[in-house]
């Protein structure tokens, strides 16, 4: 059996092979609480492969890299807090973790 840290690894190393530096990130927020303070926020990458659009979900490894809860009722990721765009944060902290700037990715909600 994997440990926490074994999948958390996995994860990285995952969004390290999909995500390159400049990528645009889509998001999708799914579900919010009754008081606004959490979120089900879903993430996804587009490319373009021989002409064909490919789509990349990157919710689970994004929670288990980033050590944020994966809900399983929405397949997001489950995101507390106000104030900012949250997924904003949450892609700040995947660019941060890739590359050492949270500016050196893009986002879109969708």
């Amino acid at each position: 059996m994997r440990t926490n840290i074994q999948i958390r690894n996995e994860c990285y190393r995952n969004l390290k092979n999909w995500i390159k530096e400049g990528d645009t990130i889509y998001y999708i927020i799914k579900q919010v609480s009754s008081s606004g303070m959490y979120r089900h926020i879903d993430f996804y990458k587009f490319d373009v492969v021989d002409g064909k659009i490919v789509k990349s979900w990157l919710s689970y490894n994004i929670a288990k890299a980033l050590d944020y809860p994966f809900k399983e009722k929405t397949n997001s990721v489950g995101v507390s807090g106000c104030g900012m765009n949250m997924a904003f944060h949450v892609i700040s902290e995947i660019a941060r973790s890739l590359f050492g700037d949270y500016k050196k990715l893009k986002y879109e909600a969708l």
